[in-house]
């Protein structure tokens, strides 16, 4: 029976849980994830942890942020005064906005804090500086 290498596309099922237990991630109850291993676009622990599966086998695994969405940046965490903020957009807590740099790139940030005078907004990933564990079952090699 063949295991997943480098370069294969595979599908995959997922339940991705966080130190308390709780679920943020599943393709339970959905189709299966498909991904070619190799390509950068997931987690690099995610994809390191399928290599050497074959096709029925189920693993967890426990990502450290390093081979996950990388440490938590303080400097990422920026206060705002509310009057720089545009007059369309009212500050809530768990809000989602699109900030862009003065070079054109676009960073997202979250607002996290909001006092009489500032906002506090969060541009670092929601899963940055955590410890992620996921239970995989491989399905498919193509």
């Amino acid at each position: 029976m063949n295991q997943a290498k480098n370069g294969d596309t595979v599908k995959v099922h997922y339940r991705g849980r966080l130190e308390n237990g709780r679920v943020f991630d599943t393709s339970q109850g959905g189709p299966p994830l498909g991904l070619k291993i190799g390509t950068g676009k997931l987690i690099p622990g995610f994809e390191k942890a399928i290599i050497g599966m074959k096709i029925g086998n189920t693993k967890t695994i426990t990502i450290l942020p390093e081979e996950a969405y990388g440490p938590r940046y303080n400097e990422l965490v920026l206060d705002v005064k509310k009057s720089d903020f545009p007059e369309d957009i009212i500050p809530d807590i768990g809000k989602k906005l699109q900030l862009r740099q003065p070079a054109g790139d676009v960073v997202h940030a979250i607002i996290t804090d909001i006092n009489e005078d500032t906002v506090t907004l969060d541009a670092n990933h929601a899963l940055a500086g955590r410890r992620l564990t996921f239970d995989i079952e491989l399905v498919a090699i193509a």
